[in-house]
């Protein structure tokens, strides 16, 4: 039993020696080459190419994370398809039923976002 378990902890040993590799390789080429020092301007904070105009803690509106959801639902709704579509001559009837309830449950959860204004973008 232990022995299925071997491959993984080969991947997970190479990993973490390429891990620590890297990091040494980079500390190391870092160090021999010229210091760099950032000016008031390196060091500024950046966003998308405008200066930062408001403080970085501010609220944001419940849209995005419903828009969020919304992706996270459909998302996982294609993931779920997918295997169902591949097995459907296997599960005959009962699985067609099965995912049209499920689609039709998706299908309420839109309709209540879109509803509420999820989707509109003043």
């Amino acid at each position: 039993m232990l022995a299925h378990y071997l491959p993984i902890l080969i991947f997970l040993g190479i990993a973490s020696a390429l891990a620590v590799v890297l990091q040494v390789t980079g500390r190391v080429l870092g160090s021999l080459g010229v210091k760099h020092r950032g000016d008031a301007q390196k060091l500024s904070s950046y966003e998308c190419g405008f200066e930062p105009f408001e403080d970085s803690r501010m609220k944001f509106d419940v849209r995005y994370y419903l828009v969020a959801i919304l992706f996270i639902i459909f998302d996982l709704e294609i993931a779920f398809l997918f295997p169902w579509a591949v097995s459907l001559h296997r599960i005959g009837r009962s699985g067609l039923e099965a995912m049209g309830l499920f689609l039709f449950i998706l299908v309420i959860g839109f309709a209540y976002e879109w509803k509420k204004g999820a989707l509109e973008w003043d």
